[in-house]
This record gives structure tokens, C-alpha cells and sequence, in this order.
């Protein structure tokens, strides 16, 4: 068993190597199984293709990331949420900083996945835990009757099933996952997420060759927005 283990680990140490190397396209059975000395039909006996490998390392890679996350609001009271969303946020553009290739292949474009691929499950538990060290302070401000909440009605038609989507996929549920409620956490998401994508991905460096300010900046308006007091970094 633990030899099977450690090739485990082995195999996906291998395939992040290459991942970091190549990106997301340039991970490949083949190639993993040569450096380890084996046959690419052997990783079959760890993995079922190249998909559930990667479903795998994404499994790992969002357990790494929550777990950066809820490091990063060590030592803050329980009851500071205004303090421990603010360490969130920033913590995970510095994981995303740190990991590129990482991020890429956590929330870049990807295809249907099929129920019945082996790590598929794995994968999303840990971007739902992922998810919960967002969604779990922005329920307490739900609760507090920070966030102010737009009427459902003035909705687009096509937007609550897309909403619904969401919060199936998150995992937020319970009495506050309100429509209003998914509609202000999608929009906090859409402008953050979208900026650190931007930066990851060096979609302005024309423009902006220093992006911490403006994050920062998008970081203030937004959580005000959301009842949140704002505090800088500390430097």
C-alpha cells in the first residue's frame, strides 16, 4: 500500500513539473511514464486516463490553496470578518502570483467532466472546500445584514438558473443563499476573480506594470460595497 501511495505522489509530482513547465497541454502520460521509467500503459493502473490525473493534481492543487488561504487569517479573532476576508482575497492573488501554471489549470477553460472518472468526485469536494473559505465569511455578512441585496425582479430572464448553477457548483446553500445574495457574491466574484486572471495571465502589462495598487484599489470599493471595513496591507 504505500509503495502504491508514493507512486501516487510520484506520478502527480512529475505531472506538476510538467505542468509548470509545458502548461496545461504540455502534460502528458507518455511523457510522465518515461521519466519514471515505466510504460504509459502502466499509469493506467494509477489513473484512468490523462483527464482523472489531472482531476487528481486539481483535487491537491485546491486543498493547497484553501489550505494557503485559511492560513493566511492565522492569529485574526474568528469574529474579525472584515479582517479574515481581507487576508483571503489577497491570499489567494498571492498563491495565484506564486502558481501560474497552477491557477491555469484550476480555473482556465475545461470541458465536461463525466461523474464516473475515479478523481472526478475528489476534485470537486476540495473546490467546493475551496469555495467555503469564501462562501463561509460572506454568509456571516448575511447574516450581520451588511450586504445590501438587489431585487430578484429586475433580473434579466435567462440569470436565475445560471444563478442556481452557481451555488449548486459552490456548494452555498441554506436560508440566505437568497437569489439577490447569489447575484452580489457572483458580481464580487466576476470583478475580482476577473482581475487577478488578468494579472496571472499579464493581460495589462501595456497598461499597468504594478497591479497590487489597483487590486487593492478594486479590493476597497468592492467589500465596501458589501458592508466590509477596509483595511491596507500591511507592508
Amino acid at each position: 500500500m504505500r509503495i502504491r501511495e508514493a507512486t501516487f505522489a510520484e506520478i502527480k509530482a512529475i505531472a506538476r513539473s510538467h505542468l509548470v513547465e509545458h502548461g496545461p497541454d504540455g502534460v502528458s502520460l507518455r511523457a510522465i511514464a518515461r521519466e519514471m521509467g515505466m510504460t504509459a500503459p502502466a499509469l493506467y493502473r494509477y489513473f484512468s486516463s490523462l483527464g482523472d490525473l489531472l482531476l487528481s493534481l486539481q483535487a491537491d492543487l485546491f486543498a493547497e490553496l484553501s489550505d494557503h488561504i485559511t492560513d493566511a487569517s492565522t492569529g485574526l479573532p474568528d469574529d474579525d470578518v472584515d479582517g479574515r476576508l481581507l487576508a483571503s482575497l489577497r491570499a489567494f492573488r498571492t498563491w495565484a502570483l506564486a502558481n501560474r501554471a497552477e491557477f491555469a489549470l484550476l480555473f482556465g477553460p475545461r470541458g465536461p467532466v463525466a461523474p464516473s472518472v475515479p478523481h472526478a468526485g475528489e476534485a470537486l469536494r476540495e473546490g467546493q472546500r475551496f469555495a467555503a473559505t469564501f462562501l463561509t465569511l460572506f454568509d456571516r455578512l448575511l447574516v450581520e445584514g451588511r450586504v445590501p441585496l438587489p431585487d430578484p425582479a429586475s433580473f434579466p430572464p435567462g440569470l436565475r438558473p445560471q444563478l442556481e448553477l452557481f451555488a449548486e457548483c459552490a456548494g452555498f446553500d441554506g436560508e440566505n443563499a437568497t437569489e439577490g445574495a447569489l447575484r452580489v457574491l457572483t458580481a464580487c466574484w466576476v470583478r475580482l476573480y476577473g482581475l487577478v486572471c488578468m494579472e496571472v495571465f499579464r493581460s495589462m502589462p501595456f497598461v499597468v506594470d504594478d497591479m497590487e495598487p489597483l487590486f487593492e484599489a478594486e479590493l476597497r470599493d468592492l467589500l465596501t460595497s458589501v458592508g466590509v471595513h477596509y483595511r491596507p496591507p500591511r507592508r
